[in-house]
């Protein structure tokens, strides 16, 4: 268990790694990236969350089960809905975040990312998910789409979308 976020929610976040394809140490990425989200949005509550790193399997079962999408993706959230009126020294679930590395590690090659830098994107955007941020509607997508960049950046990673434009 790991505690993080020292501006301004102190966060909770358990994080399991079951997957043998995860080349980096995530465990540091997932710290500071969910912390980072926490305080640029001025959140300000006890919380905790969880952050399961995954293999295809895993991660393919679970988006068929909840989406009716029968493949491997890089990022699905849970979010838990629950804790919003608890006690101050009760942590509040933001829910859970499963996230697949050996897609996340093929995304990055394949879009010429820094693996660090893409591991960071999908904690943020799992995280923002927790948080109700949604993309389903095109107002949606770019409202969340820019908190990503600014989080991102203001910790110095390049647009995660710059790859869409450069496509175009």
């Amino acid at each position: 268990m790991l505690i993080a976020g020292k501006m301004t929610a102190q966060l909770i976040v358990d994080i399991q790694v079951v997957s043998e394809s995860a080349t980096i140490p995530v465990d540091k990425i997932i710290e500071s990236w969910a912390a980072a989200v926490l305080d640029q949005l001025g959140f300000s509550d006890f919380a905790e969350m969880s952050i399961r790193i995954v293999d295809e399997d895993e991660i393919r079962a679970l988006n068929r089960a909840y989406r009716e999408v029968d493949k491997p993706t890089n990022v699905l959230s849970f979010p838990s809905g629950i804790g919003s009126d608890l006690p101050d020294d009760v942590p509040r679930s933001l829910g859970d975040v499963v996230i697949c590395a050996p897609v996340v590690e093929r995304e990055a090659a394949v879009q010429f990312k820094a693996v660090g830098d893409h591991w960071a994107h999908l904690v943020v955007h799992g995280t923002l998910h927790l948080l109700g941020f949604d993309h389903a509607s095109e107002h949606d997508a770019a409202e969340m789409e820019a908190a990503e960049r600014d989080i991102l950046a203001s910790k110095g990673v390049v647009d995660p979308y710059a790859h869409r434009s450069e496509q175009m």
